[in-house]
């Protein structure tokens, strides 16, 4: 079927249409990478400790909220509050905190494939600033 167009109509492509589509692509765009990013910042701050399983634990909850915690991964890396800090970082912090409470809690979340030692370093550290309210943190 042939459709005859006179010479006074010529063939509109419809913009409006065109324009309301390459703003709802625009949005969709916008907002899927708007969630990436979240989920993608969550992901950064979370520790990824594979923790020792313990057959009794005691569960605290005031002091697993006020604790000070120290995390070892399984290569040794030290994160205090799931950020990322040397030897000499965690010293001076514990001197810190050790001199405005030498009762601070510290929770250390150490993983289960990192060597012992990694640990008993901490616990170096700890007691060397004169923190002794220390406890492990492992799984249920």
């Amino acid at each position: 079927m042939r459709v005859d167009l006179s010479d006074h109509e010529e063939p509109e492509i419809g913009l409006v249409a065109m324009i309301d589509c390459i703003f709802f692509l625009l949005m969709f765009f916008m907002l899927a990478t708007t969630f990436k990013q979240q989920e993608d910042i969550k992901r950064q701050k979370e520790l990824h400790v594979d923790l020792p399983k313990a057959e009794a634990s005691v569960v605290r909850a005031a002091a697993a909220q006020d604790a000070l915690v120290i995390g070892v991964d399984r290569e040794g890396t030290l994160f205090v509050d799931a950020e990322p800090v040397t030897v000499q970082q965690l010293h001076a912090l514990l001197n810190r905190e050790a001199a405005a409470n030498p009762q601070r809690r510290i929770r250390i979340d150490g993983d289960r494939s990192t060597p012992y030692q990694n640990i008993v370093h901490v616990l170096d550290l700890c007691q060397l600033d004169g923190l002794t309210n220390i406890a492990m943190h492992t799984r249920d």
